[in-house]
């Protein structure tokens, strides 16, 4: 997915799109004639979106087998927006650049950061999705919201293990003992069992942990977010056709006040700082 999950997986698939060709790149992006087909879509009247459902609860297969999450919510909004058919094929998430390149879909709805390997072979929208890290403690607990009162040799501060998270901790809080898990349930139980003292971890993660264990821990209320990243949809390369549009919703959507509401409803969480439209 986009950086902040795992940055081995991130940079599994940016080795994988250095390796697709500069010329299917060009291919992808020289398709489309206007006409009858404004965004220059693989099949007109129809916006085909690649998606790897399986990230929970920004993108999933509910109970009964159909699409939900945040990303799921905005492309329902944004096919009407664009008075579109929605189409969503759900493929492993290492195919789903060579597959936009090989114009099987419109674009890919999966909180990509755009990163310059990328950047080479796909177009990018502005961000449409924020993923914050934030720190983490027991909700009886009220250490200072400071930098210098949790980077002390008396903290331990767990993380996921590979993740931006793990590499955030090391960096932000060096004199405090880094703990981390290659399950993120552990690296939650951990300080929810007073083992450690505070985790790093995405703000919409802690929601989700909270809702299912009794609001155990609550976040440190920094002024600010220790980090954010954020994710775009891909499409095909050049394609301005449809990154325009897709900007100018994204941008109402956060203008409105929809875009907040939406991640609130799904992800559980407040949404953090945006790009300013």
């Amino acid at each position: 997915m986009r950086n902040g999950r795992t940055w081995a997986l991130a940079a599994a698939l940016a080795a994988l799109v250095a390796a697709v060709t500069a010329a299917a790149a060009i291919g992808a992006s020289s398709s489309a004639k206007a006409g009858g087909n404004p965004y220059h879509l693989k099949s007109p009247g129809t916006l085909v979106v690649g998606m790897n459902l399986q990230y929970k609860p920004e993108m999933y297969l509910d109970a009964h087998g159909k699409p939900a999450g945040y990303d799921v919510v905005l492309l329902k909004a944004l096919a009407k927006q664009l008075k579109v058919k929605l189409s969503i094929q759900n493929l492993d998430f290492t195919g789903l650049i060579p597959g936009l390149v090989a114009k099987k879909f419109d674009m890919v709805s999966v909180g990509l950061s755009p990163t310059p390997e990328r950047q080479k072979v796909v177009s990018f929208s502005r961000a449409y999705v924020p993923y914050a890290q934030i720190l983490a403690e027991q909700a009886s607990d009220s250490t200072a919201a400071s930098i210098a009162a949790w980077n002390d040799s008396s903290k331990t501060i767990t993380s996921l293990q590979g993740s931006t998270a793990e590499q955030l901790v090391q960096k932000t809080f060096p004199n405090a003992t880094s703990k981390s898990f290659a399950d993120q349930n552990a690296a939650f139980l951990e300080v929810a069992s007073g083992r450690a003292q505070g985790i790093v971890v995405e703000n919409y993660l802690l929601a989700q942990f909270n809702k299912s264990n009794g609001n155990t821990l609550k976040q440190v209320p920094f002024p600010k977010p220790l980090h954010v990243e954020y994710g775009a949809w891909a499409v095909q390369k050049g394609n301005k056709a449809l990154t325009k549009p897709l900007n100018a919703f994204i941008c109402k959507m956060q203008k409105s006040g929809q875009l907040a509401k939406i991640y609130k409803a799904t992800e559980g969480a407040s949404l953090p700082p945006m790009p300013s439209c």
